[in-house]
């Protein structure tokens, strides 16, 4: 879920939301692909026990970054009190029944299509944070560049 002109990000019922969502900074996302890419990596390294982090949602936004450094990850793709959009994740088993509406409920912002998160990517931020090369995109896209960063951080 993506929500944009959002006016009330630092109210106390955000970090509540936290802690059963995942709330995304979504200027160094390039597409919604991207945070799916980090979704599925935390729930696969979630049933294998072998996550970084203490819960599934921390685990996304540290799969986001391109280091392992797991601070610098929040800091990158967390949300803080002045920002005005929010990408949303929510992981739930398949025979749970999902209550979006609880969440839109309580955040004060528009709501628009994931495909929509690209129109706030700020491009020149996320080449220097996964530090694409101008010759590397000759051959490939952004998102493809990003996400083999995303994919290939644990690799030694």
């Amino acid at each position: 879920m993506f929500l944009k002109e959002v006016s009330n990000a630092h109210q106390e019922f955000i970090p509540v939301l936290a802690k059963l969502n995942c709330f995304i900074f979504p200027l160094k996302v390039v597409d919604a692909f991207q945070i799916l890419v980090a979704a599925n990596k935390a729930v696969h390294l979630h049933k294998n026990g072998k996550m970084k982090t203490r819960s599934l949602y921390s685990e996304i936004i540290f799969n986001l970054s391109p280091t392992n450094n797991i601070s610098e990850a929040f800091k990158r793709f967390g949300i803080s009190d002045s920002d005005s959009a929010v990408h949303i994740v929510l992981v739930h088993n398949k025979d749970e029944t999902l209550s979006i509406d609880n969440i839109i409920s309580k955040v004060d912002g528009q709501q628009v299509g994931v495909d929509r998160v690209s129109d706030l990517t700020d491009v020149s931020k996320i080449k220097k944070l996964y530090k694409v090369a101008p010759q590397e995109e000759k051959c490939g896209s952004l998102l493809d560049a990003v996400v083999c960063r995303m994919a290939t951080k644990d690799v030694t």
